[in-house]
Formats: C-alpha cells, sequence, structure tokens
C-alpha cells in the first residue's frame, strides 16, 4: 500500500518540514507560503507520478487550500500588533473575490506554462524592486481611491489565484509603490490571503472536478493529501515568523523576501526552459 511504503513516508516527511517554513514565511512575509507550497508540491506530484499538465494547476488548488489556515493565523497575529490597514482590507474584499474566481475559470481551460509565466513574472518584478531597494518605482505618496483601488484588488485576486499564493506578493508591490511601509504591507497582505485562499480553492476544486490524471486523494485541483501533511507544522510555526517580521528592519525584511522570491523564480524559469 501506498501509505506504507517508504516512497510515502519520504514525501511526507518532505511535506511537514515545508509546512514547518512555510509557516514562519507566512508570518514573516504575509504571502500565505504559496511561493514555497506550489513548487515544492510541483515537485511532489511529480514524484508522485501525476502528469506535466495536471501537477501544476494541482499544485496551485492545493496551495490555496493550504494558505487558508495559514493566512488566518498570520493575519490575527499582525492585527493584534496594530499593523494592518483594515479599512484597505474592507474595500478591496469583493474586488478580490472576483479576481479569485475569474483566475479559477481560468485555471480549467489555461495550459501549465500559464501558471508558470505568470509565477515566474510577478515575483521576478517583486524580487528586483525588493533587492534593488529603489524608489524609482514608486507611482504615488498613497493609494488612490475609487475604481483605480478595486481595479488593484481585481489584479490582486486574478494573479493570485492563477499563482497560488495569499496575495502577498502582488499587494506588497502595490502598497509599497504607492507610499506604504513594508510592515504594513507585510501585514495587510495576510489578510488578503484570507480573502483570496476561500473562493480560490473551492473555485479550483470545481474547474478540476473531472480532470484525467488527478490522484485519487484529490478534490478537483485540491490534493487532500498534499493538505493534510502541509497544515499541521504550517499553523504552528506562522506565530513564529510574526515575531520575526516585527523584529527586522525594512530594509531586512525588504531583501529578504526580495531574495527568496528570486530564487522562486529561477526554479520555475529552469522549469519553463527544460519542460518540466
Amino acid at each position: 500500500m501506498l501509505v506504507l511504503s517508504p516512497e510515502f513516508l519520504a514525501l511526507a516527511a518532505i511535506l511537514l518540514v515545508a509546512g514547518a517554513f512555510t509557516g514562519v514565511l507566512a508570518g514573516t512575509f504575509g504571502v500565505g507560503g504559496g511561493a514555497l507550497i506550489v513548487p515544492v508540491l510541483y515537485e511532489v506530484f511529480g514524484v508522485m507520478g501525476v502528469p506535466d499538465d495536471t501537477r501544476m494547476p494541482l499544485a496551485v488548488g492545493t496551495s490555496l487550500a493550504i494558505i487558508v489556515p495559514t493566512s488566518l493565523r498570520s493575519w490575527r497575529s499582525h492585527r493584534a500588533r496594530g499593523a494592518v490597514d483594515s479599512a484597505l482590507l474592507r474595500r478591496w474584499a469583493a474586488p478580490i473575490v472576483l479576481g479569485v474566481l475569474a483566475g479559477a475559470l481560468v485555471a480549467r481551460f489555461a495550459p501549465a506554462i500559464v501558471f508558470q509565466m505568470v509565477f515566474v513574472v510577478v515575483a521576478g518584478i517583486n524580487a528586483i524592486k525588493l533587492i534593488s531597494g529603489t524608489k524609482r518605482w514608486d507611482i504615488a505618496t498613497d493609494l488612490p481611491k475609487g475604481l483605480i483601488l478595486r481595479a488593484y484588488g481585481g489584479i490582486i485576486g486574478l494573479f493570485s489565484a492563477l499563482m497560488g499564493i495569499g496575495g502577498g506578493q502582488i499587494a506588497t508591490i502595490i502598497m509599497t509603490t504607492h507610499g506604504r511601509p513594508i510592515h504594513q504591507a507585510v501585514a495587510t497582505s495576510a489578510g488578503i490571503g484570507v480573502l483570496i485562499s476561500v473562493p480560490g480553492a473551492i473555485g479550483y476544486m470545481i474547474a478540476g472536478w473531472g480532470q484525467a490524471g488527478l490522484p485519487a486523494d484529490a478534490i478537483g485541483f485540491v490534493s487532500l493529501l498534499g493538505f493534510a501533511l502541509f497544515v499541521p507544522t504550517t499553523i504552528l510555526t506562522a506565530s513564529l515568523g510574526v515575531r520575526l517580521a516585527h523584529s527586522l528592519s525594512s530594509r531586512a525584511l525588504e531583501l529578504s523576501l526580495g531574495l527568496f522570491l528570486l530564487t522562486v523564480c529561477l526554479r520555475f524559469l529552469h522549469a519553463i526552459v527544460m519542460g518540466g
């Protein structure tokens, strides 16, 4: 049986350890952990024999499901420190959810390379900005009002659903280029992860329903096994990440997140070039 095989035990150990790192990342960077979850699950599903045209959306959908408890724990910890812009979260709520649902619809028909390219472009831009520390990319001294602000919310939801992330990367780009401090951007992004992950996971379950090549444990594009093994250690370590974030200077936090995102980008760029 798979449950008793050495291969399964090795994969379970990898997912548990990755879950612990994910929790720290979620608390530290407000990214929901999807930037780590997606590449780890992508590799694990490959070892499990999931077809190439299915494993990327399966990794993305499972990542969104895992982000639900992770983001919730991280958001509550940041809110307790008074760092979350709750008013902004309320204004972004509806457009973010609509963007997520649109992304889940695209997921049913898009080839795997679409997900990989979106991941590389968005995370790559964010990595370059954070590592460089430049202010030349700044757009304004504060976020806009009205339709433009709501459009930003829709963009965050759409791209996050395609990348399998909690929206932290994209929200951080938007907020920091509009004069918001990095600690506030990270804390608010944790709340955005809650708004994205719930409809996103449900949407991927529906989008993948009946698709060929999925593991027996999967509900659409969400692997229950991946969820069950990732979540426990993720929740345990999220608060540790929050404490770490608030102990770092703004520049140290920017540089750490930028280097991490650059590493993930290079992995997916390699996958695109090499075809796997």
